[in-house]
């Protein structure tokens, strides 16, 4: 779920007491006081945002019907928070309907506390271990090298102009993500259209809820059918394991929180960094010509981009002191991934500097709720970015970088096209 949505909806209950049963839910635009961290210059944190950082890495966002929203820039402060075990992820008491704990759209790991939260880990983590996720690159290569097949076919049916996003960076991982949870080729596009509306917050929360709410129901059905009839992907594989320690909604939720961290994530990390790379010629040369130098460029990618802007909000369960602030029980904590990877006092800071140090980032988050496919992503980068700089060694945008497009105001930062042209 768009954690904007799971915020306003957390406070849905007590706005509704309060004001003689409105139903904010129907809102169809975000606060600004609540927005504005998902607006980025391009590729980069706002100046609001920097200067935030800089006067104080915790400040108090907005006050929202008797809730405080804190807001966490600093990458020290953000670790403390995001790695507290007693801070709560749980909002499906506030979600009403939705977040019944047996028929609601709200599940899976990013929503759940400890001990329930540590028994569904427990069950998922083996098929994202490295001995298990090997298994997929043969997979993963042969995905890119038919992308960039097609890639090279767009461009020359066209004018010479292809939108990367459409040929490459979401069909890469979407094919991937495909392949881990099993699903077979007839629901693909069913499922393909399902994706980005949930994070896309630029209309308020009804329409994300409204995405989350068919995706669910969507892997809620897929479960209960390889329940009888196992394929060969993750869903099938807890199944024949565990089948008979989880049920079909939580089942469901896991393989709904791998589709979201693994899928549009991946997609707008494959974008935005090749829009990065493109304006650094030298690395572009070395991701075709230096393999040693993959891993480095990748985790400075990760920690320049830092897709998921806002990590899933922490309530606070008790009274707490952060950066010298005392943050009261029930606030939330939100920690801006952007910002806090780039802080100049703990990172190597705005430059874009490939090395050793480059992995002290937050960008798959910290903590109880790290990002569990972390390592299939860092798969799919080390893969696709240099195939793509190998066949393509003079790709260069076809527009000017001040012409693109980002998502506006969505939890997942990407473009909405990637204009380049091959040769």
């Amino acid at each position: 779920m768009s954690l904007l949505s799971s915020f306003k909806s957390a406070v849905m209950k007590r706005i509704v007491a309060r004001t003689g049963g409105v139903d904010f839910t129907k809102l169809d635009k975000i606060p600004d006081s609540l927005a504005w961290p998902l607006i980025r210059d391009g590729v980069d944190p706002t100046d609001r945002l920097l200067a935030a950082q800089a006067q104080d890495p915790v400040q108090k966002l907005t006050s929202f019907m008797g809730l405080e929203l804190w807001l966490i820039t600093g990458y020290d402060e953000a670790r403390e928070v995001l790695g507290n075990v007693n801070h709560s992820t749980d909002i499906r008491p506030y979600m009403g309907k939705s977040g019944d704990v047996e028929k609601g759209d709200i599940g899976g790991l990013g929503f759940t506390d400890p001990p329930e939260h540590t028994r569904q880990r427990k069950l998922l983590t083996p098929e994202f271990t490295m001995r298990r996720l090997a298994r997929l690159k043969p997979a993963i290569a042969d995905i890119i090298d038919k992308q960039l097949d097609e890639t090279a076919a767009g461009a020359e049916a066209g004018d010479g102009v292809v939108d990367l996003v459409q040929t490459f960076a979401f069909p890469v991982p979407f094919r991937v993500i495909c392949d881990l949870l099993g699903l077979p080729d007839e629901q693909r596009e069913t499922f393909r259209k399902l994706g980005a509306a949930r994070f896309d917050m630029s209309e308020g929360g009804a329409g994300s809820i409204g995405s989350i709410g068919a995706s669910r129901e969507f892997l809620l059905a897929e479960t209960a059918r390889q329940r009888h009839d196992p394929g060969p992907g993750l869903i099938g594989q807890i199944i024949r394991d565990s089948g008979d320690q989880i049920n079909d909604f939580d089942l469901g939720g896991l393989a709904d929180g791998a589709f979201n961290g693994g899928m549009e994530t991946s997609a707008s990390m494959l974008a935005l960094g090749t829009v990065l790379l493109l304006q650094n010629p030298e690395l572009w040369k070395s991701l075709a010509e230096d393999p040693d130098s993959v891993d480095d460029i990748v985790e400075e990618l990760l920690r320049q981009l830092a897709v998921v802007q806002i990590a899933f909000p922490r309530f606070a369960k008790e009274d707490v002191v952060v950066g010298g602030h005392k943050i009261k029980k029930g606030s939330i904590m939100l920690a801006h991934l952007p910002t806090a990877s780039r802080d100049p006092r703990s990172t190597p800071g705005a430059g874009l500097c490939p090395m050793k140090e480059s992995s002290n980032h937050l960008a798959f988050g910290h903590g109880l709720h790290r990002c569990v496919g972390a390592e299939l992503a860092r798969m799919e980068l080390r893969a696709a970015y240099p195939a793509l700089a190998k066949r393509f060694p003079n790709m260069r945008l076809a527009v000017d970088p001040s012409e693109l497009q980002y998502h506006a105001k969505s939890i997942v930062y990407g473009l909405e096209a990637l204009p380049v042209r091959l040769s």
